[in-house]
């Protein structure tokens, strides 16, 4: 399964939703498909999307806040799947794709391709709905259903280690701040 097919598959459902997306591959995917004003990629923060995406849920709890994630950047953040689950913002979905490297930055191992087990850890930590998939129906099902649920939500979803030719954006880091944190002001009106 490829992540570029993933997040196709439900890019019709992120309108209505704050997106945080990690560096790399898959912000350069999911701008390939069309920006919005609600999404926002993190650049230069590896690991810091989902904490990001909670502190988003916290503030907003009537927003849908998506957060798109990677398995290098929820390995360098583990700790964020116990703050997440201590506070269980009900509207949060956190998408983690893992294609077992740090794609993005090489291509390196990371820990899920000698047996760690993220949708374990995120049990463990005490998220109340978590899912492991691998293929896209049951990924496009399962972001959808928790898009439309009242849950804290992580999706694990086992991705091929592939990514875009490049990852040059033409949306400048900087506008695409300011530009969310408009999208976000005109939601409290």
């Amino acid at each position: 399964m490829l992540r570029i097919d993933c997040v196709r598959s439900v890019y019709p459902e992120l309108e209505s939703s704050l997106v945080v997306t990690i560096m790399g591959a898959v912000a350069a995917e999911l701008q390939s498909l069309g920006h919005r004003p609600n999404f926002f990629y993190l650049q230069h923060a590896m690991g810091l999307a989902s904490s990001t995406g909670l502190g988003l849920a916290l503030c907003l709890p009537e927003q849908r806040v998506i957060v798109i994630d990677g398995d290098g950047s929820l390995l360098m953040n583990l700790g964020t799947l116990s703050t997440m689950a201590r506070y269980r913002p009900k509207k949060l979905v956190h998408v983690v794709f893992d294609n077992e490297s740090l794609l993005s930055v090489g291509g390196f191992p990371t820990a899920t391709s000698t047996g760690t087990d993220l949708e374990g850890i995120a049990r463990a930590s005490g998220i109340p709905r978590v899912s492991t998939v691998r293929n896209l129906e049951e990924f496009k099902t399962a972001v959808s259903d928790a898009i439309r649920g009242d849950e804290l939500t992580t999706i694990i979803a086992k991705v091929e280690a592939k990514g875009p030719a490049a990852y040059v954006t033409d949306l400048a880091l900087l506008e695409n701040r300011f530009q969310f944190r408009r999208h976000i002001q005109s939601l409290k009106k």
